[in-house]
């Protein structure tokens, strides 16, 4: 009887258990990343910092035969650099340890040209130690970028470089604690000093390196350091120096045929639904039109609306951004650029400041079980996940308020640890009690962040439309970010017409004296004539809600009223104004023939001005924007006697075309001459934005 009542009492023990079905969780889908990639994810924000030789000779890319004993800064200090890093809530900082000339920020003892032979600290100093002790000092992860090509060493080409090369990577790694990033770039081969040989060496980029090679002495020196850029890499550049993903965004690519030559980097921005491996998006960018310092760029720190822009298409978008601060030859990230990085942040955290899903009843039209419910999207914890059933790839989630609330962010993630699957998806708000569709997206990943007009709702539902396998979303948010005013545009033309443009007819104030403008300020009414040099600073100000945008900055010389072009080696005459008409986005196009790939144009600039450099603005619409990369400038007081003021290249201009700055010692000019040398593409046809000139 004992045994009877026994036997009956487990079984009602373990009825309750036994009847529960056991719901597995959902199988792993496609390439997977791996932690080391997880870990790089959840970084999100990190700084890049420039500084090198480049920074004392005022240039992108040194030659190569730079002295080291230029390398002097007065107040180098990498706690600074890693203070601003901190405030700005990124989390860890690279470095160029090496640059395109080959100078070492490191006493490297396998090359002369490093710091043990510069001025400072009497060649004691060690940029990289320094810097890893501040990141050490503020909890950052440290990264490193070393470039593959050198236009200093005389056996870049040779297989002897390449031991070289190697040599380097394992100083860095080892000597410097723990590197969360190794950065290479793709420019490889081409014009240098190459220990006085001065001339063009060529390499095949996918062979040289012996890529596979290389990448298994890091991970057997470093096994934690993701390697990032060129050969079998663990993230991809984005495909831009613009900082923007694509609104569609894959963390897969076909790395195989890229390896094969067989990618356009222009993919990199979208990367492949079908791709074989998980190499996700880091979209890199200066806060400034250089990588390197110029102090002529002081004044050109790129806008607060700008920054925004890139942090929602980069962050936002599923990709890291790492944001450039070029430190200066004081050896410290400069006052504007410090200035604008905490406007962003403050900006972006005002937009984050309050979640508003986490009291929301949350449902979903399909759920793969309790541990699976709709309610983890909403639960704060990274580790739970709403999943549907096996082959569901389509379903709603659905969030119900108490009352309507406002809304005009929404950011979602999936739980990429099983792939990134969902191929589109809508939102869906509910208002005066029906449902309207205000947004229609595609890919997710790690991280997707929608800016969407301010809606007042009762209810919001995201609905999953296609998948590649069952919907795994780990979080999904909502904000409501206060309305952000963007800065008015400033244009003037050749004859000095100014005209201030603000979105939503904000009402604009501005200032000619170089002083901030407020409400108090003069008010814009319309195109007003300023034909002298001036600093013009205006504001939008949107009166309904009482906020003001950030502060639009314009610098002009004398205007162009006077100008005109006296001669053009070739091209449609008819259009060659162009070049000079005060709007970047019209161009002139030159061609050159077999005989004579240089091209020239003579302007007279009307009277006798004092000037110390000049831009070439490039192409900037289109695809194919014919960039010139090698150039002559010359000036004369009467077009006949010319004086050669600067030459060289626009390094870098193919994956940055913008404006390009060239600075010289201050001279008297009535007359300029642009030459161009070579293409970018190395064709016959020149194209040219602008010209403008730098005045004293």
């Amino acid at each position: 009887m004992k045994n009877t009542f026994l036997l009956i009492s487990f079984f009602l023990i373990i009825a309750p258990i036994s009847s529960q079905k056991l719901v597995k969780s959902p199988e792993p889908f496609g390439p997977l990343p791996t932690q080391k990639q997880i870990d790089w994810h959840e970084m999100e924000f990190y700084a890049f910092v420039h500084f090198s030789l480049n920074t004392f000779t005022n240039k992108e890319w040194g030659y190569g035969d730079e002295s080291p004993e230029l390398f002097n800064p007065t107040a180098l200090d990498t706690r600074q650099w890693a203070r601003i890093a901190k405030e700005a809530g990124m989390k860890g900082i690279i470095l160029v340890a090496k640059h395109h000339d080959g100078f070492c920020l490191w006493p490297s003892a396998y090359t002369n040209r490093s710091v043990k032979n510069s001025p400072w600290k009497n060649g004691n100093g060690d940029v990289v130690k320094e810097l890893a002790a501040a990141c050490k000092e503020y909890d950052l992860k440290l990264g490193l970028y070393l470039s593959p090509w050198d236009r200093n060493h005389a056996e870049y080409g040779k297989p002897e470089y390449i031991t070289y090369f190697r040599n380097q990577l394992k100083e860095l790694l080892t000597n410097y604690g723990e590197v969360f990033e190794m950065w290479f770039d793709g420019a490889n081969g081409g014009d240098g000093y190459y220990g006085g040989a001065n001339e063009t060496r060529k390499i095949n980029t996918l062979q040289y390196y012996n890529w596979d090679e290389t990448y298994k002495l890091i991970y057997q020196t470093a096994p934690k350091t993701l390697v990032w850029g060129v050969g079998p890499s663990e993230a991809r550049w984005i495909g831009n120096e613009e900082g923007r993903a694509g609104k569609t965004n894959w963390s897969l690519l076909r790395q195989k045929d890229e390896l094969a030559g067989k990618v356009h980097y222009s993919e990199f921005m979208s990367g492949h639904e079908d791709g074989e491996k998980w190499v996700p998006g880091e979209a890199d960018v200066s806060i400034r039109p250089g990588w390197f310092y110029h102090a002529v760029e002081d004044d050109k720190v790129r806008s607060l609306d700008e920054m925004v822009d890139i942090y929602y298409e980069s962050i936002g978008r599923n990709a890291n951004l790492l944001l450039n601060l070029p430190v200066d030859k004081r050896g410290l990230v400069h006052e504007n650029d410090e200035t604008r990085l905490k406007e962003l942040v403050a900006t972006i955290k005002e937009d984050f400041k309050t979640e508003l899903l986490a009291s929301s009843k949350v449902t979903a039209d399909n759920n793969r079980g309790d541990e699976f419910a709709a309610k983890n999207v909403a639960d704060g914890n990274k580790e739970t996940y709403w999943a549907t059933g096996d082959n569901v790839k389509t379903a709603s989630i659905v969030f119900d308020f108490e009352k309507p609330i406002a809304i005009n962010r929404i950011l979602l993630q999936e739980y990429i640890k099983l792939g990134q699957r969902i191929k589109a998806f809508t939102v869906e708000a509910k208002v005066d009690g029906q449902w309207k569709t205000i947004a229609n997206e595609t890919t997710i990943g790690y991280k997707r962040i929608l800016r969407i007009d301010r809606i007042t709702a009762s209810a919001l539902k995201i609905n999953i439309t296609d998948s590649k396998a069952s919907i795994v979303i780990s979080n999904i948010q909502a904000y409501n970010a206060p309305t952000f005013v963007r800065a008015p545009e400033i244009q003037r033309d050749k004859n000095g017409n100014v005209t201030l443009k603000s979105e939503m007819e904000n009402s604009i104030y501005y200032t000619i004296d170089g002083s901030k403008p407020s409400a108090k300020s003069t008010l814009y009414k319309g195109v007003f004539k300023y034909n002298k040099a001036v600093q013009i600073k205006a504001i939008a100000i949107n009166k309904n809600e009482n906020s003001s945008s950030a502060v639009a900055t314009a610098k002009y010389g004398i205007s162009k009223e006077k100008w005109k072009v006296i001669t053009a080696s070739s091209g449609d005459m008819n259009s060659v104004n162009r070049i000079i008409d005060g709007n970047q986005d019209t161009d002139w196009s030159f061609k050159s023939d077999s005989n004579n790939l240089s091209q020239e144009v003579v302007i007279d600039m009307g009277a006798i001005l004092k000037i110390n450099g000049f831009t070439y603005v490039p192409q900037q619409v289109g695809n194919n924007l014919n960039l010139i990369s090698r150039y002559e400038f010359y000036t004369s007081l009467d077009n006949v006697k010319w004086k050669i003021q600067s030459q060289g290249e626009f390094s870098n201009i193919k994956n940055n075309p913008i404006e390009q700055v060239k600075t010289f010692a201050e001279t008297k000019a009535r007359y300029i001459r642009f030459v161009a040398k070579s293409t970018e593409e190395k064709g016959q046809t020149f194209s040219i934005g602008e010209i403008n000139v730098i005045e004293k």
